[in-house]
Protein backbone atom coordinates (compact mmCIF):
# COMPACT_ATOMS: atom_id res chain seq x y z
CA UNK A 1 0.00 0.00 0.00
CA UNK A 2 1.15 3.58 -0.86
CA UNK A 3 -0.04 7.15 -0.42
CA UNK A 4 1.18 9.44 -2.95
CA UNK A 5 1.28 13.50 -4.07
CA UNK A 6 0.33 13.82 -0.15
CA UNK A 7 0.07 17.54 0.19
CA UNK A 8 1.51 19.87 2.86
CA UNK A 9 0.51 23.50 2.63
CA UNK A 10 2.27 26.45 4.12
CA UNK A 11 0.75 28.95 5.91
CA UNK A 12 0.52 32.38 6.84
CA UNK A 13 0.78 34.28 10.38
CA UNK A 14 -1.70 37.40 9.66
CA UNK A 15 -0.73 38.67 12.49
CA UNK A 16 1.45 37.54 15.61
CA UNK A 17 1.32 39.07 18.99
CA UNK A 18 3.84 38.62 21.95
CA UNK A 19 2.11 38.65 25.44
CA UNK A 20 4.20 37.60 27.90
CA UNK A 21 7.00 34.36 28.14
CA UNK A 22 6.65 30.84 29.95
CA UNK A 23 8.86 30.17 33.32
CA UNK A 24 10.21 27.67 30.40
CA UNK A 25 11.16 30.24 28.30
CA UNK A 26 8.67 29.59 25.57
CA UNK A 27 6.78 32.56 24.43
CA UNK A 28 2.95 33.14 24.90
CA UNK A 29 1.41 34.37 21.24
CA UNK A 30 -1.48 34.90 19.74
CA UNK A 31 -1.87 35.01 16.43
CA UNK A 32 -4.27 33.76 13.40
CA UNK A 33 -3.04 31.05 10.70
CA UNK A 34 -3.98 30.88 7.53
CA UNK A 35 -2.83 27.84 5.12
CA UNK A 36 -2.00 28.90 1.42
CA UNK A 37 -1.65 26.79 -1.97
CA UNK A 38 2.09 26.75 -1.81
CA UNK A 39 2.31 23.09 -0.96
CA UNK A 40 5.79 20.07 -0.21
CA UNK A 41 4.88 16.93 -1.27
CA UNK A 42 5.24 13.53 0.09
CA UNK A 43 5.13 9.89 -0.99
CA UNK A 44 4.82 7.04 1.50
CA UNK A 45 4.97 3.55 0.64
CA UNK A 46 4.46 0.80 3.48
CA UNK A 47 7.28 -1.37 4.60
CA UNK A 48 6.38 -4.75 6.68
CA UNK A 49 10.13 -4.46 8.27
CA UNK A 50 8.64 -1.60 10.55
CA UNK A 51 11.60 0.45 9.07
CA UNK A 52 11.18 4.12 9.06
CA UNK A 53 13.18 5.10 6.09
CA UNK A 54 14.11 8.58 4.43
CA UNK A 55 15.08 8.47 0.60
CA UNK A 56 17.61 11.58 0.24
CA UNK A 57 18.70 14.16 1.53
CA UNK A 58 17.16 17.35 2.57
CA UNK A 59 19.29 20.72 3.24
CA UNK A 60 21.97 18.34 4.71
CA UNK A 61 19.20 17.59 7.56
CA UNK A 62 20.23 14.06 9.00
CA UNK A 63 16.91 12.09 9.17
CA UNK A 64 16.91 11.92 13.10
CA UNK A 65 16.63 15.37 13.04
CA UNK A 66 14.46 15.69 10.26
CA UNK A 67 10.43 16.39 11.77
CA UNK A 68 8.94 14.21 8.94
CA UNK A 69 10.69 11.22 10.24
CA UNK A 70 10.67 12.26 14.14
CA UNK A 71 6.49 12.29 13.44
CA UNK A 72 6.50 9.01 12.00
CA UNK A 73 8.70 7.73 14.61
CA UNK A 74 6.19 9.12 17.43
CA UNK A 75 3.07 7.72 15.65
CA UNK A 76 4.32 4.25 15.61
CA UNK A 77 5.26 4.33 19.36
CA UNK A 78 2.30 6.39 20.24
CA UNK A 79 0.64 3.13 18.51
CA UNK A 80 2.90 -0.03 18.80
CA UNK A 81 1.85 -0.58 15.17
CA UNK A 82 4.55 -3.07 13.40
CA UNK A 83 5.08 -1.37 9.91
CA UNK A 84 7.20 0.95 8.84
CA UNK A 85 7.52 3.58 6.32
CA UNK A 86 9.25 4.43 3.17
CA UNK A 87 9.08 8.70 2.93
CA UNK A 88 9.96 10.31 -0.05
CA UNK A 89 9.13 14.29 -0.24
CA UNK A 90 9.82 16.97 -2.50
CA UNK A 91 10.05 20.49 -1.13
CA UNK A 92 9.00 23.66 -2.59
CA UNK A 93 7.85 25.76 0.67
CA UNK A 94 11.12 27.36 1.32
CA UNK A 95 13.56 26.97 4.18
CA UNK A 96 14.23 29.60 6.94
CA UNK A 97 11.18 31.89 5.77
CA UNK A 98 8.36 31.79 8.53
CA UNK A 99 5.86 29.63 6.08
CA UNK A 100 5.96 26.59 8.58
CA UNK A 101 7.33 24.17 6.05
CA UNK A 102 8.98 21.40 8.19
CA UNK A 103 6.13 21.65 10.80
CA UNK A 104 3.55 21.31 7.79
CA UNK A 105 5.28 18.16 6.32
CA UNK A 106 5.68 16.22 9.69
CA UNK A 107 2.15 17.61 10.40
CA UNK A 108 0.83 15.83 6.64
CA UNK A 109 3.16 12.86 7.76
CA UNK A 110 1.05 12.12 11.19
CA UNK A 111 -2.53 12.34 8.91
CA UNK A 112 -0.90 10.35 5.95
CA UNK A 113 0.38 7.78 8.36
CA UNK A 114 -2.82 7.25 10.50
CA UNK A 115 -4.65 6.38 7.12
CA UNK A 116 -1.77 4.60 5.79
CA UNK A 117 -0.98 2.04 8.77
CA UNK A 118 -4.80 1.95 10.07
CA UNK A 119 -3.88 3.63 13.65
CA UNK A 120 -7.06 5.38 13.87
CA UNK A 121 -6.21 8.24 16.07
CA UNK A 122 -8.02 11.34 16.37
CA UNK A 123 -7.29 14.98 15.68
CA UNK A 124 -7.21 15.57 19.01
CA UNK A 125 -4.79 12.55 19.25
CA UNK A 126 -2.73 13.62 16.34
CA UNK A 127 -2.67 17.15 17.89
CA UNK A 128 -1.29 15.67 21.29
CA UNK A 129 1.38 14.01 19.32
CA UNK A 130 2.26 17.09 17.41
CA UNK A 131 3.12 19.42 20.00
CA UNK A 132 6.39 17.69 20.91
CA UNK A 133 7.41 18.45 17.09
CA UNK A 134 7.02 22.17 17.45
CA UNK A 135 4.68 24.95 18.48
CA UNK A 136 3.45 25.15 15.05
CA UNK A 137 2.50 21.53 13.94
CA UNK A 138 -0.55 21.25 15.89
CA UNK A 139 -2.17 23.87 13.25
CA UNK A 140 -1.66 21.58 10.26
CA UNK A 141 -3.44 18.76 12.16
CA UNK A 142 -6.03 21.30 13.36
CA UNK A 143 -6.57 21.47 9.73
CA UNK A 144 -8.64 24.59 9.59
CA UNK A 145 -7.85 28.80 9.77
CA UNK A 146 -7.49 29.52 13.81
CA UNK A 147 -7.02 31.67 16.43
CA UNK A 148 -3.79 30.53 17.88
CA UNK A 149 -2.90 31.36 21.95
CA UNK A 150 -0.69 29.54 24.65
CA UNK A 151 2.70 28.76 22.37
CA UNK A 152 0.39 28.14 19.47
CA UNK A 153 -1.28 25.13 20.90
CA UNK A 154 -4.98 26.21 21.79
CA UNK A 155 -6.79 26.71 18.53
CA UNK A 156 -10.23 28.13 18.26
CA UNK A 157 -11.54 27.69 14.37
CA UNK A 158 -12.36 31.96 12.76
CA UNK A 159 -13.52 32.50 9.20
CA UNK A 160 -11.22 34.45 6.82
CA UNK A 161 -12.01 35.97 3.57
CA UNK A 162 -12.06 34.48 0.23
CA UNK A 163 -9.04 35.94 -1.44
CA UNK A 164 -5.15 35.63 -2.67
CA UNK A 165 -1.75 36.41 -1.68
CA UNK A 166 1.14 37.34 -2.89
CA UNK A 167 4.43 35.75 -0.99
CA UNK A 168 7.76 37.26 -1.65
CA UNK A 169 10.80 35.60 -0.25
CA UNK A 170 14.12 37.71 0.38
CA UNK A 171 17.31 36.71 0.13
CA UNK A 172 18.28 35.64 3.08
CA UNK A 173 17.03 32.98 5.69
CA UNK A 174 15.93 33.89 9.35
CA UNK A 175 16.79 31.78 11.98
CA UNK A 176 13.77 31.67 14.40
CA UNK A 177 15.86 30.13 17.51
CA UNK A 178 18.29 34.11 17.16
CA UNK A 179 14.44 36.20 16.43
CA UNK A 180 12.68 34.57 20.03
CA UNK A 181 15.93 34.97 22.10
CA UNK A 182 16.57 38.48 20.91
CA UNK A 183 16.73 40.98 23.67
CA UNK A 184 15.07 43.80 22.12
CA UNK A 185 12.38 41.48 20.87
CA UNK A 186 8.90 42.97 22.23
CA UNK A 187 7.25 40.19 24.47
CA UNK A 188 4.52 42.79 26.39
CA UNK A 189 1.70 43.16 23.41
CA UNK A 190 -1.93 43.37 24.89
CA UNK A 191 -3.90 40.63 24.82
CA UNK A 192 -7.16 40.58 22.27
CA UNK A 193 -9.95 38.72 22.16
CA UNK A 194 -10.79 36.54 19.67
CA UNK A 195 -14.29 38.60 19.17
CA UNK A 196 -12.30 41.58 18.28
CA UNK A 197 -10.56 40.04 15.05
CA UNK A 198 -13.93 38.50 14.17
CA UNK A 199 -15.77 42.10 14.65
CA UNK A 200 -12.63 43.67 12.83
CA UNK A 201 -13.36 41.26 9.71
CA UNK A 202 -17.16 41.35 10.18
CA UNK A 203 -17.00 45.60 9.58
CA UNK A 204 -14.25 45.51 6.51
CA UNK A 205 -16.74 42.65 4.49
CA UNK A 206 -17.90 45.47 2.74
CA UNK A 207 -15.19 47.76 1.79
CA UNK A 208 -13.26 46.95 -1.13
CA UNK A 209 -10.22 44.61 -0.79
CA UNK A 210 -7.90 46.76 -2.64
CA UNK A 211 -8.13 49.82 0.18
CA UNK A 212 -6.13 50.74 2.91
CA UNK A 213 -9.02 49.98 4.97
CA UNK A 214 -9.79 46.70 3.31
CA UNK A 215 -6.21 45.14 3.62
CA UNK A 216 -6.37 42.06 6.22
CA UNK A 217 -2.45 44.23 6.74
CA UNK A 218 -4.64 46.71 8.76
CA UNK A 219 -5.15 44.51 11.32
CA UNK A 220 -2.86 44.06 14.20
CA UNK A 221 1.54 43.40 13.80
CA UNK A 222 3.92 40.92 13.90
CA UNK A 223 6.28 41.84 16.93
CA UNK A 224 8.98 39.88 15.41
CA UNK A 225 9.04 42.18 12.39
CA UNK A 226 11.06 45.01 14.00
CA UNK A 227 14.05 42.08 15.45
CA UNK A 228 13.97 40.40 12.32
CA UNK A 229 14.40 43.76 10.44
CA UNK A 230 17.22 44.84 12.60
CA UNK A 231 19.26 41.40 12.18
CA UNK A 232 18.35 40.57 8.75
CA UNK A 233 18.97 43.60 6.57
CA UNK A 234 18.30 42.23 3.35
CA UNK A 235 14.61 41.19 4.35
CA UNK A 236 14.30 45.35 6.04
CA UNK A 237 15.08 46.19 2.65
CA UNK A 238 13.08 43.61 0.86
CA UNK A 239 10.21 45.17 2.56
CA UNK A 240 11.47 48.96 1.90
CA UNK A 241 11.80 47.71 -1.84
CA UNK A 242 8.18 46.47 -2.19
CA UNK A 243 6.93 49.65 -0.35
CA UNK A 244 8.55 51.60 -2.71
CA UNK A 245 6.50 49.67 -5.69
CA UNK A 246 3.65 49.92 -4.17
CA UNK A 247 2.95 46.89 -2.48
CA UNK A 248 2.81 47.42 1.50
CA UNK A 249 3.81 43.94 3.43
CA UNK A 250 4.31 42.59 6.23
CA UNK A 251 6.35 39.14 7.56
CA UNK A 252 5.13 35.82 8.10
CA UNK A 253 6.20 33.97 11.33
CA UNK A 254 9.72 34.76 12.38
CA UNK A 255 10.35 35.92 8.23
CA UNK A 256 12.17 35.76 6.03
CA UNK A 257 9.01 35.99 3.86
CA UNK A 258 6.40 38.85 3.48
CA UNK A 259 3.09 38.90 2.57
CA UNK A 260 0.33 40.98 0.95
CA UNK A 261 -3.01 40.62 -0.07
CA UNK A 262 -5.25 40.62 -2.80
CA UNK A 263 -9.20 40.42 -3.88
CA UNK A 264 -8.09 37.70 -6.49
CA UNK A 265 -5.56 35.38 -7.54
CA UNK A 266 -5.43 36.88 -10.89
CA UNK A 267 -4.42 40.52 -9.04
CA UNK A 268 -1.64 38.35 -7.20
CA UNK A 269 -0.26 36.57 -10.08
CA UNK A 270 -0.17 40.00 -11.94
CA UNK A 271 1.97 41.71 -9.12
CA UNK A 272 3.89 38.59 -9.07
CA UNK A 273 4.77 38.79 -12.81
CA UNK A 274 5.53 42.53 -12.43
CA UNK A 275 7.82 41.91 -9.18
CA UNK A 276 9.93 38.99 -11.08
CA UNK A 277 10.30 41.62 -13.77
CA UNK A 278 11.57 44.61 -12.18
CA UNK A 279 14.01 41.99 -10.03
CA UNK A 280 15.27 40.89 -13.80
CA UNK A 281 15.59 44.51 -14.86
CA UNK A 282 17.27 45.44 -12.16
CA UNK A 283 19.38 42.67 -11.52
CA UNK A 284 20.68 42.33 -15.21
CA UNK A 285 21.58 46.43 -14.78
CA UNK A 286 23.89 45.55 -12.23
CA UNK A 287 21.93 46.05 -8.82
CA UNK A 288 22.11 43.85 -5.92
CA UNK A 289 18.91 41.79 -5.58
CA UNK A 290 17.28 41.61 -2.77
CA UNK A 291 14.56 39.42 -3.77
CA UNK A 292 14.46 35.93 -4.59
CA UNK A 293 11.67 34.60 -5.43
CA UNK A 294 7.71 35.37 -5.49
CA UNK A 295 4.75 33.12 -5.15
CA UNK A 296 0.99 34.07 -5.82
CA UNK A 297 -1.09 32.32 -4.00
CA UNK A 298 -5.36 30.91 -2.94
CA UNK A 299 -5.85 30.99 0.47
CA UNK A 300 -7.19 27.77 1.37
CA UNK A 301 -10.51 27.43 2.91
CA UNK A 302 -8.98 24.28 5.30
CA UNK A 303 -6.08 22.19 5.21
CA UNK A 304 -6.39 19.42 2.08
CA UNK A 305 -5.88 16.56 4.27
CA UNK A 306 -8.76 18.01 6.81
CA UNK A 307 -11.42 15.20 6.06
CA UNK A 308 -8.83 12.32 6.28
CA UNK A 309 -9.03 12.21 10.01
CA UNK A 310 -11.40 11.21 12.64
CA UNK A 311 -13.30 13.93 14.86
Amino acid sequence: MSLYDVLAPAKLNLFLHVVGRRPDGYHLLQSVFRFVGLYDTLNFDLRADGHIVRDGTHYGLPPDEDLVVRAARALQRATGVQQGVQIHYVKSIPVGAGLGGGSSDAASTLVALNRLWDTRLSRQDLMRLALPLGADVPVFVFGQPAFAEGVGEILSPVTVPECAYLIVQPCQEVATAAVFSAPDLTRNSVCIKMSVFADWQQARAGLPLGSSQGRLLGFGHNDLEPVVFGKYPVVRSASEWLLEHGVPSRMTGSGACLFTEFASLEQAAGCQREILGKIRCESGSGGKAVIKNAWACPGLVDHPLRHWQHS
